[in-house]
C-alpha cells in the first residue's frame, strides 16, 4: 500500500508540474502568438498574402533571410575554430577570452549598434566605413549571436575522447581525415544547433542594427525595422502579417535543423 501510494504521489506530483509548465508556457508563448496570429489574418488569409508579397515585404524579407543565413555560415566557421581553441589550446588570456564569449548576451545591442557606428561609420577611426551597408548588417549580427554557436560546440569538444583520435593519428590517418571522419560528425548536431539559434537570432533582431544598418527600404532595411515602419504608419495588420512571416520562417529552419540533427545523431549511434 505505501508503495502504491508513493507510486499516486510521484504521478500526482509530476501531473502538477506538467500543468504549471504548461500554463506557463501558454500565458508567455502560446497566447501572444495565438494573438498575433490573430491579427495577422484580420483581413482573411487573402489579405495576410497581400501584405507580405507586397515589393517592400518582399524585399525586407529577402534580405532578411539573406544576411541571416550568411551570418550563420559564418559563426559556424569562427564559432568551431573559437570552440576549439578554448578547448584544446592553452594560452594566456583564455579565461577571459572564455568569458567575454558571452558579453552580446549581457550587453544592450543598441550599445553593440552605437560602437559599431562608431568604429565603422562615417567617422572612423580604422578609416573603414560600412555604414549602411549590408557588410554592416551582417557584422552587427554576427557580433550579437556568435555565442551560440561557440557555446553549443564547446562542451561537445570537451567530453570527446581524444584517444580515438591519438588512435587514428597512430594508425596513420591525417589531421583532414581525424577532423572528418571523428570530430565533425560528433559535432555537426550540436553545430546545425547553433546555427538554427544564430539564424532565428538573427531574422528577429532589430538594436543592434538600428543605427549601424542605415534602415534603407530594399537595401539593409531588415524585417524589425519594415515591422516598426508599419506600426509607425498605423498598419498593425501589416505589421502583424510580416511577423508572423519571420515566426514561420524560423520554425521552418528550426525544425529542418532538427530533423537533421536527430538523423546524424542516430547515424552516429548506429555506428
Amino acid at each position: 500500500m505505501a508503495t502504491d501510494a508513493g507510486g499516486r504521489t510521484r504521478r500526482s506530483s509530476t501531473g502538477l508540474t506538467v500543468g504549471v509548465a504548461g500554463l506557463w508556457l501558454s500565458i508567455i508563448v502560446l497566447l501572444p502568438l495565438a494573438a498575433i496570429a490573430a491579427q495577422a489574418f484580420e483581413n482573411g488569409p487573402a489579405g495576410f498574402w497581400d501584405a507580405i508579397t507586397v515589393p517592400a515585404a518582399l524585399d525586407t524579407l529577402g534580405i532578411t533571410v539573406l544576411v541571416s543565413v550568411v551570418v550563420a555560415l559564418v559563426n559556424v566557421v569562427f564559432g568551431v575554430i573559437i570552440a576549439w581553441v578554448l578547448v584544446r589550446d592553452d594560452f594566456p588570456g583564455k579565461g577571459f577570452v572564455n568569458a567575454i564569449i558571452d558579453l552580446p548576451f549581457a550587453l544592450p545591442t543598441i550599445v553593440a549598434s552605437l560602437v559599431l557606428l562608431s568604429l565603422y561609420g562615417p567617422n572612423s577611426p580604422v578609416g573603414i566605413h560600412l555604414s549602411a551597408t549590408q557588410p554592416a548588417v551582417i557584422i552587427a549580427l554576427t557580433f550579437v549571436t556568435l555565442p551560440f554557436v561557440v557555446r553549443q560546440v564547446q562542451p561537445v569538444l570537451m567530453e570527446l575522447d581524444q584517444s580515438v583520435e591519438e588512435a587514428a593519428a597512430v594508425l596513420g590517418a591525417s589531421n583532414r581525415i581525424i577532423w572528418m571522419k571523428i570530430i565533425l560528425p560528433a559535432l555537426l548536431p550540436s553545430i546545425l544547433t547553433g546555427a538554427g539559434l544564430a539564424f532565428t537570432r538573427a531574422i528577429g533582431e532589430f538594436g543592434s542594427v538600428v543605427l549601424i544598418g542605415g534602415n534603407i527600404p530594399g537595401k539593409t532595411q531588415v524585417a524589425s525595422q519594415y515591422i516598426q515602419q508599419q506600426i509607425e504608419i498605423d498598419e498593425p495588420v501589416d505589421a502583424a502579417a510580416v511577423s508572423v512571416a519571420l515566426l514561420l520562417i524560423a520554425f521552418v529552419a528550426l525544425f529542418v535543423l532538427r530533423v537533421i540533427s536527430r538523423v546524424q545523431t542516430r547515424r552516429e549511434g548506429s555506428e
